[in-house]
């Protein structure tokens, strides 16, 4: 978890330049457009599972949590209320966050745990149960985040808190 939230306050604190901001934001709101909540969940999963992988699980990991920063920084550059937000309190202070924290800490520790065994010559046998196990907490954790993300969005928006493109 707490390699996860060093990388991506690393990639919050990444300089952007505002042609990098502008062609992400562009990016971004074709992702998010009409996207829903099982959008946000199938999302998150495709980017939770690959860090089961043995060994690349791990670097993956880190790499989606720096690129999930510098997507911040991205957006605080060009929406100057998000910049006044603490990168790390998406990540610590919302229901949502916490739960793809814990979800994708599952997916990096597993990925550790497994490639050490491979490592260690030990067989993977034993390792089955409790990775689909994992896998299914994370599934579980994601759906539910996702669903929570979406509908606390549509809550900022109906109060006129935020202004989301494509919600």
């Amino acid at each position: 978890m707490g390699f996860f939230a060093a990388a991506y306050q690393i990639g919050s604190m990444s300089t952007v330049s505002e042609e990098e901001a502008k062609a992400f934001m562009v990016e971004f709101e074709d992702l998010v457009l009409d996207i829903d909540a099982f959008g946000i969940f199938t999302h998150n999963l495709t980017i939770a599972l690959p860090m089961f992988i043995p060994g690349f699980g791990v670097g993956w990991g880190l790499f989606s949590a720096w690129s999930t920063g510098f997507a911040f920084a991205s957006i605080a550059l060009t929406t100057p209320q998000v910049a006044e937000i603490p990168p790390l309190s998406i990540l610590f202070l919302t229901p949502f966050g916490l739960m793809e924290l814990v979800a994708y800490s599952f997916g990096i520790s597993r990925s550790f745990i497994l490639i050490r065994a491979v490592i260690k010559k030990i067989d993977l046998v034993s390792f089955i149960k409790p990775t689909l196990i994992e896998i299914g907490i994370v599934v579980g954790l994601l759906l539910s985040g996702g669903y929570l993300e979406f509908y606390m969005i549509e809550l900022a928006q109906q109060q006129g808190l935020i202004d989301v493109p494509g919600f």
